[in-house]
């Protein structure tokens, strides 16, 4: 039984396991991403917010996924470069993943678990659902796709001080 996001392992694009604990003390914002969605422009907020506060103890993790609209199609490696190439992406991106359904990634399970979404439901709407995790693991708030890096970047700023 998982008590914090520490608890999992994830696969990296080349199929690697890492453990979350490596991020042990840090403030994580956790996304699941697309590459050719309406919210695909947020990379380059996500990579701004990065870039700002990486150096005081943040981290970004996002994880593709092509469960709506199949707005992620391609392999790990041409997702990589997309991201690379044309946001700039420089934060830790992980291996392409389900977050609904049966084959749901443990990690999401967890996250929609602790922090609902609208009227409870757990199921995540769409790319670019977002979850913030403090330094200890927990999941503290979550977010709409809707919700741009920069409305979340207050909260941020508060768990890190």
């Amino acid at each position: 039984m998982a008590n914090n996001v520490y608890d999992f392992t994830c696969k990296t694009p080349g199929g690697k396991n890492k453990s979350l604990a490596d991020y042990k003390g840090k403030v994580l914002l956790v996304v699941n991403t697309a590459s050719k969605c309406g919210f695909t422009p947020q990379f380059a907020g996500l990579e701004e917010m990065y870039e700002t506060y990486k150096d005081k103890g943040f981290e970004i993790l996002g994880f593709p996924c092509n469960q709506f609209g199949k707005q992620d199609p391609g392999s790990n490696d041409e997702i990589m470069e997309f991201c690379q190439l044309n946001y700039g992406v420089s934060f830790p991106m992980f291996g392409k993943i389900e977050v609904n359904g049966s084959g749901t990634d443990p990690l999401f399970k967890h996250l929609k678990k602790e922090a609902p979404g609208a009227l409870g439901t757990e199921r995540i709407k769409w790319n670019f659902t977002k979850f913030l995790i403090d330094t200890e693991g927990n999941v503290v708030k979550r977010y709409a796709p809707t919700d741009k890096p920069k409305a979340i970047e207050k909260d941020v700023k508060k768990l890190l001080t």
